[in-house]
């Protein structure tokens, strides 16, 4: 029974050898690095609240009306870049930016204000240093489309993305958010979407690695000489 349970724990650790390594490898990483570093929550710029006052507000929905806006399900008030702006969804229609001072219709978002939403978003002086438009989802970005990538050459090689509908900063990645995402796809075992960890083959992997770690404590004691010990007792 020994000679069995070592054959299986000696096989079956070999096979695995690789995969554990990569657990124990991402999750010290991840242990490291918080996830606010990796979510670059401390590279947005700090900026005072700036609140739209009810009548410029008001003012600016009659505006719209005027103009032939009729319905929407929710409407959202806020400053963009220190310009009153007003959030109009609803439905399967896209959502629509309007400036409230003048009742022009801002979305879809042209290339240059979203680098001007992106750059008053970082923190510090850097400026983008490139613009790129993104149709489709991937695993680095998954949010709102259609969306501008906007790169800043900032020693993290940082990306933010902004959606072309509603002028929000969907996310922001990073070197160090792309690395953990990498690590994160081997971790689970989804080496494409890096999202799906209740695959297949993570259950058969991790009910490996439970066979391992069960043959390694029945063989325990026979590595410690527990097992000759009591034989040599029982022999004498």
């Amino acid at each position: 029974m020994q000679g069995l349970n070592a054959k299986i724990h000696k096989w079956l650790a070999l096979l695995m050898a690789v995969q554990i390594l990569f657990w124990f490898v991402s999750g010290l990483f991840f242990a490291v690095f918080p996830i606010e570093w990796v979510r670059s929550e401390h590279a947005i710029a700090e900026r005072r609240a700036q609140p739209v006052a009810i009548n410029i507000a008001a003012a600016g929905l009659e505006r719209l009306s005027a103009q032939g806006l009729r319905f929407g399900e929710k409407i959202e008030i806020r400053s963009l870049l220190g310009r009153p702006a007003a959030l109009v969804s609803g439905g399967e229609a896209r959502p629509a930016l309007f400036d409230l001072a003048t009742g022009r219709q801002m979305s879809p978002l042209p290339p240059s204000l979203a680098v001007r939403i992106a750059e008053a978003d970082h923190a510090g002086d850097a400026r983008a240093a490139g613009v790129h438009r993104v149709t489709e989802n991937s695993p680095e970005y998954r949010g709102a489309l259609p969306a501008w990538r906007v790169d800043f050459d900032d020693g993290a090689n940082r990306s933010l993305y902004v959606a072309t509908d509603t002028g929000i900063v969907a996310a922001r990645r990073s070197t160090l958010w792309r690395v953990y995402d990498f690590l994160w796809g081997l971790h689970i075992m989804d080496w494409r979407g890096h999202e799906n960890f209740i695959s297949p083959v993570l259950i058969i992997f991790s009910t490996l690695s439970l066979v391992v770690i069960a043959t390694g404590i029945i063989l325990f004691p026979s590595r410690l000489g527990y097992t000759a010990w009591r034989r040599r007792r029982r022999a004498m």
